[in-house]
């Protein structure tokens, strides 16, 4: 039996990385008490690994979790990096992949958000922004349906006055409930 204590972090790793980087600082900092275990130091891919090797890898990280963190930037939703219409190995004439594996459409973050909501795992959504105007680019998925689906929404900064700060406050007690 795998226990699922961990906390998984997907993102747009291009684009918005530095909001994964400080979930980490502070994670790793002594002068945070923010605590939670990576998923992402389960198991590794590369890059240069096929589509669905990923995804079989990001399957093992996912089992292990019992949060899942989605970070909503500019670009999230309309990822289409893990189709495997853009592998290498996947033939558009005959709709099959080369290495005879099974054809999934879903890019990463729609995987793994599909995944999140079947393993029934406890679901914070940070946007990279100062409010909650990015609820348009998070994925149809896990968009909030109703003010109640809002509780683990949350901006990634705020602003007081002509000064921006990082909402390290709100991020820790939706991971801590």
């Amino acid at each position: 039996m795998r226990y699922r204590t961990r906390t998984y972090i997907a993102a747009d790793w291009d684009n918005d990385k530095e909001v994964v980087d400080k979930l980490r600082k502070w994670n790793n900092s002594d002068k945070y008490s923010l605590d939670f275990s990576d998923a992402h130091d389960l198991t590794q891919a590369r890059d240069t690994s096929l589509y669905c090797s990923i995804k079989k890898s990001l399957i093992e990280r996912l089992k292990g979790s019992k949060t899942f963190v989605l970070i909503v930037g500019d670009h999230t939703k309309n990822l289409t990096k893990g189709k495997c219409c853009y592998c290498e190995h996947y033939n558009k004439y005959t709709e099959k992949c080369s290495h005879n594996n099974q054809i999934d459409m879903r890019s990463y973050i729609e995987f793994e958000c599909e995944l999140a909501l079947y393993y029934k795992m406890k679901i914070i959504v940070i946007y990279k922004s100062n409010d909650l105007g990015y609820i348009n680019k998070c994925p149809d998925v896990l968009r909030p349906k109703s003010m109640e689906d809002m509780k683990y929404h949350i901006p990634a900064s705020y602003s007081r006055g002509n000064k921006t700060y990082w909402n390290y406050e709100a991020i820790k007690n939706a991971l801590e409930d």
